[in-house]
């Protein structure tokens, strides 16, 4: 097991994933961005971290040798902890994630994938342990204004009136500002798919939420990162 990390306040994350390559990895990630992480190859050493220590979030591969990855999940949630729990595999198929998250697993990640959504989703799972605030309530970024409550948006002072999955879109986007939202993250969150349908579907909704947002066309308030998804940042972008 290897740990790192001086600052005492740091989130607390264990890492559990028998490949080398790929715990190496993550974990020097993870390190740099300003994460505590104990990590560790093994399924039993997995478990016995588990009941030992208090993490604030857990990273679980399934296929461990030893113990395998839903026992350790299963062990978890019987000791009665709530631990945020996101599930890594390459066992992708709609019944995988299904016994994934019916163990008691909070998010499942299919690999291979991309380092910018692992951490997406991990801050997605640490702020549901978070307290209700304002912000919750209220979401403000690039000039836009989403009151969640009231289901009103406002771009620079006017109101725009949005379709139901337009406002969904909207609100995922803001929730995740200055963050790049994947294509994968939309489809799951917004649509519930939890597969890729090959369908433009995101990208007709897109230009059609930039169309009554931005007042100008060149300078829209979504910004598109080529190859990895789209990002609405605190500030007007132009559009890539």
């Amino acid at each position: 097991m290897s740990q790192e990390n001086n600052n005492p306040s740091a989130i607390r994350v264990l890492v559990v994933e028998d490949d080398a390559e790929v715990n190496a990895h993550l974990t020097k990630s993870l390190r740099e961005h300003g994460y505590h992480v104990e990590t560790t190859l093994s399924g039993s050493e997995g478990l016995a971290l588990t009941e030992k220590n208090t993490y604030d979030i857990l990273l679980l591969d399934r296929m461990l040798p030893e113990v395998d990855g839903l026992t350790i999940l299963t062990a978890v949630r019987a000791a009665k902890k709530t631990t945020p729990v996101l599930i890594l595999s390459a066992l992708g198929n709609v019944d995988d994630r299904v016994e994934g998250l019916k163990a008691g697993g909070d998010d499942y990640l299919v690999k291979p994938f991309a380092l910018i959504e692992l951490l997406a989703r991990i801050e997605a799972l640490l702020r549901r342990g978070q307290p209700s605030s304002h912000s919750e309530i209220v979401l403000q970024a690039a000039g836009i204004t989403v009151n969640l409550l009231a289901r009103t948006i406002t771009c620079d002072g006017k109101e725009v009136a949005l379709q139901a999955r337009e406002f969904k879109l909207l609100e995922f986007l803001m929730r995740h500002k200055d963050q790049i939202v994947t294509r994968t993250m939309l489809l799951e969150h917004v649509w519930n798919y939890h597969f890729d349908p090959q369908t433009n579907v995101i990208d007709v909704h897109i230009s059609r939420l930039r169309q009554k947002i931005d007042a100008d066309p060149a300078h829209s308030r979504i910004k598109t990162i080529r190859g990895e998804g789209y990002i609405i940042e605190d500030k007007v972008q132009k559009v890539a």
